[in-house]
């Protein structure tokens, strides 16, 4: 085994770590937003997963209202961290502050729209198999509805078939495309500066 592939397979452990546990951030950040139901089966193990981290970080970082600023810093962090190590095994240096900033804005934003994207593709899946409830589909319905509701009074349903789920799919590809990927674009410019 030569260096490279070990530098890929360690690249891969750390990408696919963070990218887990900032799943798991994400869904705590979304969890409080939307206030899933606190008996949520799925709720109490992301909690049991992100409370090592988040319990001492919310000490620190004032929390407002609504918004749960403990997990969006936790989310910057990871993603800092992930772009951090990247850059330091692959190309064997550390990247510049901007660049640890700009990048890891836009692929927090790629994770949070791929995230999404899966979300509304599943539950429109599962809108055809019929209205069985479970904890997960509780969960995924609460996520996706705000971005539903408004593109079912955008879209009205032809012939019985529901087209808001394809036009939420369009648009949340098209800020992929055109907001998050330029960033992290811009973002690995900047690190070799």
């Amino acid at each position: 085994m030569n260096m490279s592939s070990l530098n890929q397979a360690l690249i891969f452990l750390i990408t696919t770590s963070i990218n887990l546990y900032f799943f798991m951030v994400l869904l705590r950040f979304l969890f409080q937003y939307l206030q899933i139901n606190r008996y949520n089966p799925i709720l109490s193990f992301v909690l049991k997963a992100t409370d090592p981290i988040w319990i001492p970080l919310q000490r620190v970082i004032p929390r407002s209202s609504k918004i749960d600023s403990t997990s969006l810093v936790m989310l910057m962090i990871l993603k800092c961290l992930e772009f951090l190590l990247v850059t330091l095994i692959s190309r064997g240096f550390v990247p510049s502050i901007m660049s640890l900033i700009i990048w890891p804005i836009g692929e927090s934003l790629s994770q949070i729209i791929n995230m999404l994207f899966f979300a509304v593709l599943i539950v429109a899946f599962l809108s055809w198999l019929g209205p069985k409830r479970t904890p997960l589909t509780d969960i995924l319905i609460q996520i996706t509805e705000p971005l539903m509701a408004p593109a079912r009074k955008l879209i009205s349903s032809s012939s019985g078939i529901d087209f808001s789920p394809l036009f939420v799919l369009i648009v949340l590809k098209l800020i992929d495309i055109l907001f998050a990927h330029p960033l992290m674009q811009l973002g690995e410019r900047l690190s070799y500066q």
